[in-house]
């Protein structure tokens, strides 16, 4: 698939967990917040607050739905029924208790934070920028919402718009290397020479010879097709640290550019005992059991991929790959149709259906497919040339693709 219509597919995950460290990442709306129920659903709202707290979700819903039996304008049981799909990882349904909240509660933050939140966790970054717009504009004291939106315009390529929105909270996250990476990153895109020093010799002073000062580096040179020199640095972050999350899953994606694919399985599988929910990593597993030709095995790792995360775009692909290869061409297309709703930009998505298309006998489709793989793979070249030409940035680019 393009590096262009996924460039941030793995640092995104990297970047959330990092800044969970720092910030809620879902907040509970009490009652207070939205304005109190009529007495009858008081205690109810009240349990459901509690349950919450203490992660007791079953419970929770089952008083926040009680409240709605009762009274159904209570926004903060909607908003609250939001937080648990969000706990939950049930998107849609999050999306629509939010949605309902923001409709009885207009003015309250957390909500639409929450909302955009949703979005975010998705990889939906264009989604996520108006709730976060919001509440910027609405509180812009907000660090979390700031951040947030900055992170969305940097997956997004807005490079100045990242800048300015995420120089003001400098004071507040400075401390942290991830902000100070992503910050740097930005600020050379968006031409402004003298934050981009700042946040680099900030992240350098900061970071030291930490683990987390280790990793990044090595995602550093690992986008900047430095295998070797990632390598190093990452071997370094893992034996300070060894279950720093990410870290051997980074290493996994250097030996992957490499064409190591024993000893990137590996680093996979080590990185999913520290992180055993990861889809990445099954997702990545089910690609070197692609190209080793394990197909049963990769159908199984890109299913569990799947599992733990439906619009993983390269494991739809790669499964669409590898019923191909089976014979099993009705599902293939099936799986590259998916494909190409979450990455229509992705040129390598017609190639495939043309090959599905030939083999269902869809002579004519399949040539119109093949003509459009061309155009795009040869649009995409260009562009790929275009930037080669421009000469190295002082900085890494947030360019990699895992295939």
């Amino acid at each position: 698939m393009s590096s262009s219509a996924r460039p941030f597919m793995y640092l995104h995950r990297f970047l959330l967990a990092a800044l969970s460290l720092t910030v809620g990442i879902t907040q509970t709306l009490s009652a207070q917040n939205v304005g109190s129920p009529k007495p009858g659903p008081q205690k109810l709202f009240e349990q459901g607050e509690a349950n919450l707290r203490a992660g007791n979700l079953q419970q929770a819903e089952h008083s926040f739905r009680a409240v709605l039996a009762i009274d159904p304008q209570v926004a903060g049981a909607y908003a609250n029924l939001g937080v648990i799909d969000m706990r939950r990882a049930h998107w849609q349904s999050a999306v629509q208790m939010l949605t309902r909240a923001e409709h009885l509660a207009p003015r309250i933050a957390g909500i639409r934070l929450n909302l955009g939140l949703v979005y975010y966790r998705q990889g939906k970054y264009r989604d996520a920028m108006p709730p976060f717009q919001s509440v910027v504009r609405d509180a812009p004291d907000s660090v979390q919402a700031r951040y947030l939106l900055g992170l969305c315009y940097f997956f997004t390529e807005r490079y100045a718009d990242a800048t300015t929105t995420l120089d003001p909270i400098w004071e507040q996250e400075s401390s942290q290397l991830n902000y100070l990476y992503v910050l740097g990153i930005a600020a050379n895109k968006a031409k402004r020479p003298d934050l981009e020093q700042r946040a680099l010799s900030r992240l350098v002073e900061t970071g030291q010879n930490t683990p987390e000062f280790h990793l990044l580096m090595g995602k550093a040179h690992l986008n900047r097709e430095e295998y070797d020199d990632a390598i190093t640095e990452l071997e370094a972050a893992a034996k300070a640290n060894s279950k720093l999350p990410f870290v051997h899953f980074e290493l996994g994606l250097a030996y992957m550019k490499k064409e190591e694919f024993d000893r990137a399985r590996t680093e996979f599988l080590a990185d999913l005992a520290v992180e055993p929910d990861l889809a990445f990593d099954y997702d990545q597993l089910g690609l070197i059991d692609y190209l080793q030709q394990h197909d049963q095995d990769a159908v199984k790792n890109l299913g569990k991929a799947l599992h733990l995360d439906s619009q993983l775009a390269s494991s739809h692909f790669n499964l669409a790959r590898t019923y191909q290869r089976l014979g099993n061409h009705t599902m293939a297309l099936t799986e590259i149709d998916t494909t190409e709703k979450l990455d229509p930009d992705s040129y390598s998505i017609h190639y495939v259906r043309g090959q599905v298309l030939r083999s269902l006998g869809r002579t004519e489709e399949a040539q119109t497919e093949m003509r459009m793989y061309t155009q795009k793979a040869n649009d995409a070249r260009e562009k790929r040339q275009q930037e080669l030409e421009a000469g190295p940035a002082p900085n890494p680019e947030i360019t990699s693709d895992p295939q």
